[in-house]
């Protein structure tokens, strides 16, 4: 079985990865660049990457590989992770795979795109529900059970 990376900054399910891993017994990493309260559980070890642009995001994508999840909802921290066999949630429960990552990344693009040549339009995403935990939690369960599949399949 592999572990559970999370690209912890603003990550709103780290309590629901935290449930999960210690159901499973499996190793959660919460990477972030700091201010983050140390969690009690010995299956969760926070990762304290140095300031910079995207430095937790090579963190987990130089580890990610077949067997593990990954959760974030960086698309392009995603699109390595996919590549490198992973499996990828975003916080809201949303597998991204090889068959959708890349229209998700376009879309990301063409977003980026539009917010730069109207520098007033107004953004964001509507606000994370408890319907949004619940389906995350479910996918992270979901995935869990397929990768440890996965593993005792051979790969």
């Amino acid at each position: 079985m592999g572990v559970i990376y999370v690209d912890a900054d603003a990550c709103p399910v780290k309590a629901e990865v935290e449930a999960v891993a210690t159901r499973h017994r499996i190793q959660a990493y919460m990477v972030s660049n700091g201010g983050l309260r140390p969690s009690r559980n010995p299956l969760v070890e926070m990762v304290f990457v140095p300031d910079g642009p995207d430095v937790a995001d090579m963190w987990i994508a130089e580890r990610a590989k077949a067997g593990d999840v990954v959760v974030t909802n960086d698309i392009p921290l995603a699109a390595k992770c996919v590549e490198a066999g992973a499996r990828v949630l975003r916080p809201d429960g949303e597998a991204l795979t090889a068959v959708n990552i890349g229209n998700v990344l376009a879309t990301r693009d063409l977003m980026t795109d539009l917010r730069a040549a109207d520098p007033f339009r107004q953004g964001g995403g509507r606000p994370f529900s408890k319907a949004d935990r619940s389906r995350f939690s479910n996918a992270l369960e979901a995935a869990m059970r397929a990768a440890a599949k996965e593993v005792s399949d051979g790969g």
